[in-house]
């Protein structure tokens, strides 16, 4: 086994309460590294074993015992040095939300402490019959009755773990919004950090399982101290040179994106019938900079540390020692809802940090349940007397802690905007494959449209995050508008990006970073000898076998496709002002990146599956 992993997964079955240690299959981690590209293995093999029992993909209820969940770290994580090591991937075989493969990541210090109490992964199966928490000290791992702590919030349950141990631990659990199944809640660790997309957090609580409490004094071993020495120098400096992750993170957080994407016309406004809000520096990161940081946060040695650590001092919304909002929390629950009001803004999002919501999906919910209200659909007495217009903080307040107890107009704002707008009626859900779509509308940003459509689990930007060459300008600036050469850019990203997420570590690090630069690090780390080129086709091997777990789930070519409004609503106002996605163009891009993957109607074709050593 190379070095940078522990070489243990532990296997926890709560239907049994029985937990088993495997061995890390090294053949296995070579092809796949960890974190999501071990996870994406293993849920094949899970998927396998269904179908040869009978139980087909479709047949597996996202919150039924048959679900699995899988907590992932790879050999980046927890490794002193390692540049932005503190992350972790959770993944489970299908979603609430959207019916296909759940995915989401988190930051903060749990991933590292995952590994220090021994484990490189968590398998959960089945489920519990009553509330449990699983506790992983030193090698060691044990259920324990967690009934006191059912129903708590995410700040009390992780205050009340972190004081019952002595030892230095962290805690990852859910909030009330797990506990009662909402399609989009979180699993939360640290206190603020989220693996929120997909509904991780509605599987988790749908086993019985409140926490899982990790520390210990192991540590993972480097396999060419003096080689990692020197490649850990070169990235940091890269980092520390860099003008996103050495200037504008450490001292706006990624909020200082809100007036960067505002003035590039592509910054979604009112549930995206807009693109541009001429107000939009009101909740932008240098106001929350001027009038609402209390310092800087950093995630497990992390040299970045775009964190915030806010605090509104006094009004209706005050909240004392909070954390964030981040870029897409502000976007989602301000700019998207119409609230330009951060102070109500970081007061929604602390109330999804304490009760486990994603905040993207949570605010594009309530976006939707606002266009829903406006156009007459949803009516005051399904929001119990609360007008539901644009642009009221008491409606985006009210909604958040509405939909994570599920009750009044939270039974339907918990299902997400895709089924809350199909039970009205109404087509104002923007999402993709049933993900809310983030912060960056792709009639302004035509590469990050095709981006959305073919991200495996949904509308996602982080899948392949295009917006960096197309409007920041790394590592190479190209025109926003056009359509030309997207999608091999596109391909790129989603590649590079699965590695990043399976290394595992923090995607800011690919302002600065490339492959080559990954390359150097992971060979010093794991005595592996790995190229460029092996980067890339780790992530693409990723990338096809995630697709083939979807397609089993029904999705294929139909689904990789966007909203109706990007395709026939122009952009009404601002730099993008006539701006639509073209059909057209759109159907050819998507066409050149299958012919670029190897697919055929979105699916990987058997050519490709062999070339890449899946089948």
């Amino acid at each position: 086994m190379g070095n940078g992993f522990m070489g243990s997964i532990l296997r926890v079955d709560l239907s049994s309460g029985s937990l088993d240690v495997l061995d890390v299959d090294e053949e296995v981690a070579r092809k796949y590294l960890g974190g999501k590209g071990y996870s994406v293995y293993l849920l094949w093999q899970y998927l396998k074993e269904y179908e040869k029992e009978g139980l087909s993909a479709r047949d597996v209820d996202p919150l039924g015992e048959e679900n699995v969940l899988i907590f992932g770290t790879g050999p980046a994580t927890g490794v002193a040095g390692f540049p932005e090591a503190g992350r972790y991937h959770v993944m489970a075989l299908r979603s609430p939300l959207t019916g296909s493969i759940a995915s989401a990541n988190s930051g903060g210090k749990w991933g590292p402490y995952l590994k220090f109490a021994g484990f490189d992964m968590i398998v959960i199966e089945g489920a519990s019959s009553e509330p449990v928490y699983l506790e992983i000290i030193d090698g060691v791992a044990e259920l324990r009755k967690a009934s006191d702590l059912w129903g708590r919030s995410v700040f009390d349950t992780t205050a009340i773990l972190e004081r019952r141990y002595e030892e230095k631990v962290s805690v990852a659990c859910i909030g009330p919004a797990g506990e009662n199944l909402v399609n989009y809640a979180a699993i939360m660790n640290d206190y603020h950090r989220a693996a929120g997309r997909t509904g991780v957090g509605a599987v988790m609580g749908s086993k019985m399982l409140k926490a899982i409490v990790v520390g210990g004094s192991f540590r993972p071993e480097i396999a060419k101290p003096d080689e990692f020495k020197e490649a850990t120098k070169s990235a940091l400096d890269k980092i520390k040179q860099n003008p996103v992750t050495g200037e504008g993170l450490p001292k706006y957080g990624t909020a200082v994106l809100v007036n960067v994407i505002n003035e590039s016309g592509a910054l979604p406004y009112k549930n995206w019938q807009g693109a541009y809000h001429e107000k939009a520096n009101d909740i932008s990161g240098e106001t929350m900079a001027e009038k609402y940081l209390d310092r800087n946060h950093a995630c497990w040695g992390c040299s970045i540390a775009c964190g915030r650590a806010t605090s509104v001092k006094k009004g209706p919304w005050q909240v004392l020692n909070s954390e964030g909002p981040e870029y897409e929390s502000i976007w989602s629950l301000g700019n998207d809802t119409g609230v330009i009001d951060l102070e109500a803004i970081i007061k929604a999002n602390h109330l999804c940090d304490e009760l486990g919501l994603d905040t993207i999906s949570m605010g594009s919910a309530i976006a939707c349940a606002m266009e829903l209200y406006e156009r007459g659909k949803l009516t005051l007495e399904d929001t119990q007397g609360i007008e539901y217009n644009f642009g009221n903080p008491v409606a985006l307040v009210d909604g958040v802690w509405k939909t994570a107890y599920r009750i009044g107009v939270g039974k339907y704002l918990a299902l997400g905007s895709k089924r809350m707008a199909e039970i009205f009626g109404l087509d104002v859900s923007m999402s993709v494959k049933g993900l809310e779509m983030p912060a960056y509308d792709p009639r302004g940003i035509k590469g990050i449209g095709l981006n959305y459509a073919t991200a495996n689990r949904g509308g996602c930007h982080v899948t392949g995050y295009t917006v960096s060459p197309e409007i920041i300008g790394l590592p190479e600036k190209i025109d926003p508008l056009t359509y030309e050469g997207k999608a091999q850019w596109v391909k790129v990203f989603q590649d590079f990006t699965s590695t990043v997420n399976s290394t595992v570590n923090c995607l800011f690090t690919t302002f600065a970073l490339g492959a080559d630069d990954y390359a150097s690090l992971l060979s010093a780390v794991t005595g592996w000898d790995m190229g460029a080129e092996d980067i890339l086709t780790i992530g693409e091997r990723i990338y096809n076998l995630e697709r083939l777990i979807i397609n089993k789930f029904g999705f294929n070519g139909k689904d990789d496709t966007l909203p109706r409004r990007l395709f026939e609503d122009p952009v009404p106002e601002g730099p993008t002002k006539g701006q639509v996605v073209s059909k057209e163009d759109f159907e050819k891009m998507k066409e050149e990146y299958y012919r670029l993957r190897g697919w055929v109607n979105g699916v990987p074709t058997e050519e490709k599956l062999k070339e890449l050593g899946i089948v």
